[in-house]
């Protein structure tokens, strides 16, 4: 999850990082002819067993979870995240998008195309696979959600210059202050310890 927030600021594939460190990224991306200005929160790992600070919560208009299609650990975890990220945002509506990454290993996938979207659809959310070497899929991805919050906030972002979105095993969108022909989005990413060892596309 890391690695592909990069691959999306950066236009680099990163092999290796540290997910016990919070990073913080931006990025300007156009949408439908909208101007975002994206803030992007790398958090440090979460797994089933984590308890999601208060904050995570707070002006978010849209998460997006995130599981590696090689890792059997990681699809059973995300589905308990989706659990304690209902619990915590209550009976608000607010966009949830999953998307499955490192889609490039065909050797070692071991969740389907189908599985992933199938999980999605029992969420109502947007689904997506992505790879962290490929730019399109990680740019596809913060499109997608952008465009979700957007479905959700209707006319009631018209006129809004900003919006937040959280990223990673759980990710979210925000609408903070306005300005003048400019959207601000905050992205705030997690990653499932299983990517303790430092490794992940």
């Amino acid at each position: 999850k890391s690695s592909l927030t990069i691959q999306f600021v950066e236009g680099q594939f990163v092999d290796s990082y540290d997910p016990t460190i919070e990073n913080t990224f931006t990025k300007l991306i156009t949408v439908n002819g909208q101007e975002y200005h994206l803030q992007l929160v790398d958090t440090a790992g979460q797994d089933e067993y984590s308890i999601f600070p208060q904050t995570y919560s707070i002006d978010i208009n849209g998460y997006i979870l995130v599981y590696s299609v090689t890792s059997i650990k990681s699809f059973e975890v995300i589905k308990v995240i989706h659990g304690k990220l209902l619990d915590m945002v209550g009976k608000v509506q607010i966009p949830i998008m999953l998307v499955g990454n490192k889609k490039d290993l065909h050797m070692e996938r071991v969740i389907s195309y189908e599985e992933g979207k199938a999980l999605a659809e029992s969420w109502n959310a947007a689904f997506l696979e992505s790879s962290a070497k490929e730019n399109q899929t990680a740019v596809d991805v913060f499109k997608r959600i952008i465009l979700e919050a957007e479905k959700i906030d209707g006319a009631a972002s018209q006129g809004k210059s900003s919006c937040s979105v959280s990223l990673g095993s759980w990710d979210s969108i925000r609408y903070p202050e306005k300005q003048t022909n400019k959207k601000t989005v905050r992205v705030s990413l997690q990653p499932g310890k299983k990517n303790a060892a430092g490794h992940g596309h």
